[in-house]
């Protein structure tokens, strides 16, 4: 049974300052929940409506499907509503590609960024302060299990990217055509915000700036989208070193 103070708790979690003051974040859905119950992150507690999960009655319990209603966050509930606790950033391996991003605001394409790095093999993905919250529930809809997979650490980007030993790289309108580039297995690729791109703060910090160049006859297209740019450039990445 959802007493009003479990009811009042999921609901918070929409909101970031709720998920940080508890350490708790919600997975909806049946396929997304079982991510997450075969990963190494911990469940709190689960909300069903039927009984299809393996996990102890001291975390899970039956529900309506109106009191499931009143704690999702969909309009179409799937099923599940699964409380986790939040895990804590693993040390970031930097022998390898990692990916960062500067101020990117859009949780579809967080999600979606967060799946592209699971996909090519990028354990790494890290993050300035202003990019939205990887537990905000569309994201971790969107990253559809992802999460699980990918290590994600929230940090002074300008700061990480003065210390860092890397070759940092980024995407401008303006740099070399990335087909044309030889591009190492190791590195920090870094992506901006939708709207404004890389930030000068990061800009100055850029080795080498990379372009997507554009085909089409007229080129007046004015950007790629973030997600789409960073599936783009980690296909290359991985493509130069296999």
């Amino acid at each position: 049974m959802l007493s009003k103070a479990k009811i009042k708790l999921i609901k918070s979690l929409a909101q970031k300052k709720y998920r940080e003051q508890n350490g708790l974040f919600v997975v909806e859905g049946v396929k997304g929940i079982e991510e997450f119950l075969n990963s190494d992150i911990e469940l709190y507690y689960l909300y069903t409506t039927e009984d299809i999960f393996k996990v102890s009655t001291a975390h899970y319990s039956l529900i309506s499907e109106a009191q499931l209603k009143q704690v999702s966050q969909l309009k179409s509930p799937n099923k599940a509503v699964g409380v986790f606790k939040m895990p804590k950033p693993k040390t970031i391996v930097d022998s390898q590609l990692i990916v960062a991003l500067d101020a990117v605001r859009d949780p579809g394409n967080l999600g979606t960024i967060i799946r592209l790095c699971d996909w090519f093999g990028v354990n790494d993905l890290v993050c300035s302060k202003t990019t939205v919250d990887c537990f905000n529930p569309k994201v971790v809809q969107s990253s559809m299990g992802s999460l699980t997979r990918v290590n994600i650490c929230y940090l002074d980007l300008e700061h990480f990217l003065e210390t860092t030993e890397s070759i940092t790289y980024g995407t401008f309108m303006k740099g070399e055509s990335i087909y044309k580039t030889s591009l190492p297995d190791k590195g920090i690729l870094v992506m901006g915000n939708e709207a404004n791109g890389i930030s000068e703060a990061i800009e100055r910090l850029i080795n080498k700036k990379l372009s997507i160049p554009r085909f089409g006859n007229l080129k007046i297209t004015e950007s790629l989208n973030v997600a789409t740019a960073t599936s783009i450039c980690l296909s290359e990445f991985k493509r130069s070193t296999t």
